[in-house]
């Protein structure tokens, strides 16, 4: 179909102050420009680092935010000059919406690396209109930051692919990780750490999980299949298992010492740093210098590498553990986000919340954040219903 002057309006849920309590928010969406899909959201998963933005944890959050970088969407109109693309694909958007195209990082195909890039929300495009997320009805994408869905992924089960598989996919991928019989160790259990462990043993890796405590045990060996747990203050564990990882990825998002990791890798061994922290983190430089190791890090995955992971996440049969949330449960989980209560993403079902008989995007009864407009649009769902 041919690109699209008008500008929509839909509605999402946003932070409008440091509280990150999110609420129901009305906004013009972009005009579609030629090179530009617009999709229906199906759903979109939860990410820890939402929970920074929406808080303004690393002090450069824009208000309204809607956010949401996990994001499964049906296309509903593509713009004059898209190609690969059609009404009715499944459509995946990550982190970003838009990079500059022109440097090195852009022409070598890692633009999440680009210095211009354009996050998916908390950012602005290059027309001075703000990005906002997938925890919405609908967005306008570029095609070059969309990907299609393989049709043996469900949309629930992909949407955190986009964000959680993609960022422990990249390091493996670009460092020469995918070989195997690798021993490789995941530190931290959550929503990128769980994938590291799918992801990793589909490469025949023998996966290691380390942790703060015992508590995840059972789940990392029973139900996600590692072959071996570690507990970082299990002194003689530790020392038992030094210099026996080719490499660890580091999902932790919180400050912690580096020195009881580094001494697991073997000569040459590479920490990898996934975790997003604003404080700063120390090691001792005899660790490193000792055995030849790395501290390095890595950031989501380029748009080539999401969809090399999402084929072969079908090919492998790879999902992710999921919980199906509506959209009005959202600042609850949030909150039990921040308390690690989830095993082990949240996955927000926007066609819960899809009005059949109007079209219309439910939302709840009105809040004090709401707008008038806001208010109007749920009196207008009563009537409908």
């Amino acid at each position: 179909m041919g690109s699209v002057d008008a500008e929509r309006k839909t509605t999402g849920w946003a932070a409008r102050d440091p509280s990150g309590t999110l609420a129901p928010y009305t906004y013009d969406l972009r005009s579609t420009g030629p090179e530009d899909a617009y999709i229906r959201v199906l759903c979109c998963g939860i990410c820890h680092s939402d929970i920074h933005q929406i808080k303004n944890d690393l002090g450069m959050s824009r208000y309204p935010m809607v956010p949401g970088h996990e994001v499964v969407g049906e296309v509903l109109e593509v713009g004059s000059e898209v190609t690969g693309l059609r009404v009715g694909d499944r459509v995946g958007v990550g982190v970003l919406v838009g990079c500059c195209r022109n440097c090195t990082p852009c022409k070598s195909d890692i633009e999440q690396y680009c210095s211009k890039k354009i996050w998916s929300y908390n950012d602005v495009y290059t027309d001075g209109k703000p990005t906002q997320g997938g925890f919405a009805g609908e967005m306008v994408v570029a095609q070059k930051f969309l990907v299609k869905i393989p049709d043996g992924i469900s949309s629930e089960q992909a949407a955190p692919l986009l964000c959680a598989g993609v960022t422990v996919y990249s390091p493996l991928n670009h460092f020469g990780l995918k070989q195997s019989g690798l021993r490789g160790g995941i530190l931290g259990l959550g929503g990128v750490g769980h994938m590291g462990v799918k992801i990793a043993k589909a490469m025949g890796h023998h996966v290691t999980v380390i942790s703060s405590s015992d508590r995840k045990r059972e789940e990392a060996l029973d139900h996600l299949g590692a072959d071996a747990y570690l507990v970082s203050s299990d002194e003689t564990g530790m020392k038992e298992a030094a210099d026996s990882l080719d490499y660890i990825i580091d999902t932790v998002p919180v400050f912690h010492p580096l020195e009881p990791y580094l001494s697991l890798l073997k000569l040459d061994g590479k920490l990898i740093l996934l975790g997003v922290i604003n404080t700063p983190l120390q090691f001792l430089t005899p660790v490193v210098m000792g055995g030849r190791k790395a501290i390095t890090g890595s950031f989501i995955g380029s748009i080539k590498e999401t969809k090399e992971m999402l084929d072969f996440c079908e090919e492998k049969g790879i999902t992710s553990q999921i919980e199906v949330i509506k959209m009005d449960y959202i600042n609850a989980a949030f909150e039990r986000l921040e308390k690690n209560d989830v095993r082990y993403r949240f996955v927000v079902d926007a066609k819960l919340e899809l009005d059949e008989a109007g079209g219309m995007w439910i939302i709840p009864r009105p809040t004090s954040h709401q707008t008038e407009a806001e208010r109007n649009i749920w009196k207008r769902h009563q009537l409908l219903s």
